[in-house]
């Protein structure tokens, strides 16, 4: 089992905790602002469990009908997780609207919120753990599941600390304004989750500090060669797809000009283990004025 596997499955049964304990504290409470903190981790279940999927599928190798692999299927996964965090966002301000309209008193609140706050912290540590390891291991899924968590432990700090004023005052509408303020934030982070997902899907280039560490690459490691020209790029998933057009002299031969690739290749993927490279070998009137000027 792959360490992406083990940390989404980790994440399907920290979800339920968290999803039990909240759930506990409002029922306990009361309080829509606590309702609004547990449907938000009703959606963090279902997003784990789309995301265990989306890895599994993800990891399958290329076949016949998938030449290039299943790579991208992660980033359906992330796109799945901003959406339903968008519709749990409604979901929220739907029940503060509601509490607005009828609010209530809030029962056993001193229980409830320590429950509650036991169940953020959880979520912190979780939340920096998916974050941490989605990058270090390319995963689009878990690192988009680790800010939906950051964000709802952002939501529950709010939360307690409306919950307490709205006790401590009496003022008991504080309560579903606050679950109204929680709903606009979630609304807005899973728009954020939902955008950068997309960007995967439209083969969006590596980041600028990655496509200069790609350029150097070729630039120091392509000695024989003359140029290097049309440099592309774009991610899916672990996978970094590189594609360029190598120029070489007229007279080297298919050996010389495949060891020249294969330097290159090996020097590529030891910054980019899981990277696909496609070099297209051309002489030298195939040159251009512009590219990378390979020493």
């Amino acid at each position: 089992m792959s360490p992406t596997v083990r940390i989404a499955i980790g994440s399907i049964f920290i979800g339920i905790l968290v999803l039990g304990l909240k759930g506990l504290a409002w029922w306990l409470t009361g309080s829509v602002a606590l309702l609004s903190d547990a449907l938000e981790s009703t959606v963090n279940v279902a997003t784990a469990i789309a995301a265990l999927v989306a890895i599994r599928v993800a990891a399958k190798p290329a076949d016949r009908g998938h030449p290039y692999g299943h790579h991208k299927a992660e980033f359906f996964s992330a796109v799945l997780e901003g959406v339903m965090i968008i519709i749990a966002a409604l979901l929220i301000m739907r029940e503060a609207w509601h509490g607005l309209v009828a609010p209530q008193v809030i029962e056993a609140p001193v229980l409830g919120l320590l429950i509650n706050g036991g169940a953020g912290a959880i979520n912190a540590v979780w939340a920096s753990v998916l974050i941490s390891r989605g990058r270090a291991l390319k995963s689009p899924a878990l690192t988009a599941d680790g800010h939906h968590l950051m964000t709802d432990v952002w939501s529950s700090v709010g939360v307690i600390a409306g919950v307490i004023l709205a006790v401590v005052t009496g003022w008991t509408i504080l309560d579903p304004i606050l679950a109204g303020l929680v709903g606009l934030n979630i609304l807005w982070q899973g728009w954020k989750v939902t955008a950068n997902s997309l960007s995967g899907l439209m083969d969006e280039a590596v980041e600028d500090g990655t496509l200069q560490r790609i350029r150097d690459i070729i630039t120091d490691r392509g000695t024989g060669a003359i140029q290097a020209h049309d440099l592309r790029t774009r991610h899916a998933g672990a996978v970094t797809f590189i594609d360029f057009h190598l120029v070489v002299d007229g007279q080297t031969t298919v050996d010389d000009a495949h060891e020249i690739c294969d330097r290159i290749e090996q020097s590529l993927k030891a910054i980019l283990p899981e990277a696909q490279i496609t070099i297209h070998v051309e002489p030298e009137h195939m040159a251009k004025h512009s590219g990378i000027l390979v020493l």
